[in-house]
């Protein structure tokens, strides 16, 4: 079942690389803040690099000035995802986390099989709002 206005961020967790691999759980991530959360099929694609992610990259600055922190989440492992953060000069703050195992994909209902093209389970490409853990928009 897919996520609805109203529903709250399902308990999981991510990863992300800094100093090593970190494990982050969503409540951590999103309870008690204002998260536009964004998901593409897969880092360095080219219609992810070329277009999904150069917008947020862009109004990264807009979504602090009001307050809001601004994730990307992908169904690769943490590497390629720094790799992707570093090779398309995402700011620091903006949280590019692995859902290597589609995990939270999953649980969101958001799961797109692109097992055809070879690339396997992959998130859909989605943007939600979610405040204090709720799905706002």
């Amino acid at each position: 079942m897919t996520i609805h206005v109203g529903d709250r961020i399902p308990e999981v967790t991510l990863k992300r690389i800094r100093e090593g691999i970190e494990t982050l759980d969503t409540h951590s991530l999103f309870d008690a803040r204002k998260v536009v959360l964004f998901a593409v099929p897969g880092a360095f694609t080219p219609t992810c690099s070329a277009r999904h992610l150069p917008g947020y990259v862009e109004k990264f600055e807009a979504f602090r000035q009001r307050g809001i922190d601004v994730y990307c989440m992908a169904v690769n492992d943490p590497f390629v995802m720094k790799a992707w953060a570093a090779d398309q000069k995402v700011p620091d703050g903006l949280l590019m986390l692995s859902d290597g195992n589609a995990e939270l994909t999953r649980a969101l209902g958001l799961e797109l099989d692109a097992s055809a093209s070879g690339m396997g389970m992959r998130s859909r490409r989605f943007a939600l709002y979610v405040v204090d853990g709720v799905v706002r928009a």
